[in-house]
């Protein structure tokens, strides 16, 4: 009887067992087919996979994007470079919203130019609520909006010391709007604007792989001045401070951490204003709900990976939007706490693909990401 008992009992195992081992299977099959792998092909011009993922924020609703990440060496030859990334994505929503952009990382001549070229065009039905902590924090302020829009933001870096980069680059933003409400016409910018910008960045970059560090450190500061004379519609510019570091804790954990400054100078659009929350940044958080001159964030993100390719992520953080950057730190900013947590796929080496579950004050927000949020 004892026999006959524990046979069933192997026997019922077994049977609960072999959906999820076959689902587990039929999944790493499918995976493979799109183009994941655990090593980088490197007899290819450039390792190409695709993935599909859903997402949901407070600014899209519900929906689905897509995601197709390749990894490639200029020199063959060279082990020592990091890989060079190009990224393609597209998203479509329940709320009309509707998108695609790239991002590419390209290393040249042993990490002496550093060639950074990001671009999105975009269809999204969202929210504004105006500039200031205290009109984002009235509901009865939130007014509805059309946004298309066009960004182009190119980069050439140069390698002027050990890890250290000078750069030149140029910044293209065009805003058109459609709504109802008479709000936008009053704004600086109004409902249709174009901002063309030339830019230099200084930069401390000791990480070992720009998408997903596993430890070293950034310290950057990147000006942007807007000139009519290139075709901006208004005379403004913009600061961009950032300092990240990251612990390798063991073999599976990373600690990252994190400071991020958005500062504006001069006759600025208001679709150029500091906007808090993003898929990197305050994750969970409507972007512009809160938009003001200038803009502080920090937070700390542990990484664990868990068995295979599996991992996730937990953080912490806080943000705050002033009309002059000496508030930020005074008794006049109102900091808002932001927390989340994440599940991490390891689709190509070293290359992630995320879900985060961000949470903030009285809002929260689910995203589908390629690469770390920082």
């Amino acid at each position: 009887m004892m026999r006959q008992t524990h046979f069933s009992l192997l026997m019922l195992s077994t049977l609960l067992m072999t959906p999820p081992l076959y689902a587990a299977q039929w999944v790493d099959s499918l995976l493979e087919d799109l183009g994941s792998s655990e090593t980088v092909d490197e007899s290819k011009l450039i390792d190409w996979g695709v993935l599909p993922g859903p997402f949901y924020n407070p600014e899209m609703g519900v929906g689905i994007g897509a995601a197709a990440i390749g990894l490639y060496r200029v020199d063959k030859q060279d082990r020592d470079t990091q890989y060079s990334t190009l990224s393609f994505t597209g998203f479509a929503s329940s709320t009309g919203a509707f998108g695609v952009g790239f991002e590419n990382n390209t290393f040249l001549q042993q990490d002496a130019w550093r060639l950074f070229l990001k671009g999105a065009v975009k269809n999204v039905p969202t929210s504004f609520w105006g500039i200031g902590y205290a009109a984002g924090s009235q509901d009865s302020n939130k007014r509805e909006y059309t946004a298309k829009a066009l960004e182009l933001t190119p980069e050439l870096a140069y390698q002027v010391a050990p890890d250290l980069y000078a750069a030149l680059g140029g910044s293209l933003v065009r805003l058109s709007t459609e709504s109802d409400e008479p709000l936008f016409t009053a704004l600086p910018g109004g409902e249709r604007n174009q901002s063309i910008g030339v830019s230099a960045r200084l930069s401390y970059d000791s990480r070992d792989f720009l998408p997903n560090p596993y430890r070293g450190q950034v310290a950057s500061v990147k000006y942007t001045r807007y000139l009519p004379a290139l075709g901006s519609d208004a005379d403004f510019s913009t600061v961009e401070a950032r300092y990240s570091y990251y612990w390798q804790l063991s073999a599976r954990t990373i600690l990252a951490s994190e400071v991020y400054g958005y500062f504006t100078h001069g006759d600025v659009p208001w679709n150029q204003l500091a906007q808090l929350g993003s898929d990197k940044r305050m994750r969970g958080y409507y972007e512009g709900q809160y938009t003001d001159r200038n803009l502080l964030t920090t937070q700390l993100e542990l990484r664990q990976q868990l068995s295979g390719r599996h991992g996730v992520a937990l953080w912490v953080g806080a943000g705050t939007v002033t009309a002059h950057a000496r508030e930020l730190l005074g008794a006049e900013a109102h900091w808002l706490p932001n927390a989340g947590v994440g599940y991490r796929f390891a689709f190509k080496p070293r290359v992630n693909i995320r879900l985060d579950w961000g949470v903030g004050r009285n809002t929260s927000g689910f995203y589908f990401q390629v690469n770390e949020a920082f």
